[in-house]
């Protein structure tokens, strides 16, 4: 909710933080044990949002879907929602601190995650998904930097 307070120009200036995310850009080879396709992640005309395509194979299943990640400034995070082809509504939230990000499923500091580290070029990261009970590695590798 934004504050009927607030002046009308910041609301139409992104916010600082979503700009963590511009490593994201791009399209991305996305493979693992059981997992391969890919995903590509555009800046929203305005830059307030960052969305994701999901093209994948999980366990000889197709998923897709679309991503919206923004700034939820009643959390201060970067908060998103999928919406999957076969009826998935998720949450997550977002963290990137230098070449670290963090996806937590539903809030920070949830156990199921995904942690990873891009290289120092972040053309790739390495990391994996994680529950209680389970998850799996994951490789990401740029194929095309889009436009940041």
């Amino acid at each position: 909710m934004t504050d009927s307070g607030t002046d009308q120009n910041s609301a139409k200036t992104p916010h600082p933080n979503l700009q963590r995310l511009s490593v994201l850009v791009g399209t991305w080879r996305v493979s693992g044990p059981g997992h391969s396709g890919t995903v590509t992640y555009e800046w929203m005309d305005g830059g307030h949002f960052l969305v994701q395509h999901v093209r994948l194979v999980q366990d000889d299943r197709p998923t897709t879907g679309v991503e919206y990640i923004g700034y939820d400034p009643d959390t201060d995070t970067l908060r998103s929602h999928f919406f999957g082809s076969d009826g998935d509504l998720l949450e997550y939230v977002y963290e990137v601190v230098d070449h670290e990000l963090t996806i937590w499923f539903g809030e920070p500091g949830s156990p199921a995650k995904y942690s990873g580290t891009f290289n120092a070029q972040a053309t790739a990261a390495t990391g994996a998904w994680s529950w209680p009970g389970g998850g799996y590695t994951s490789t990401m590798t740029r194929i095309d930097p889009g436009q940041h």
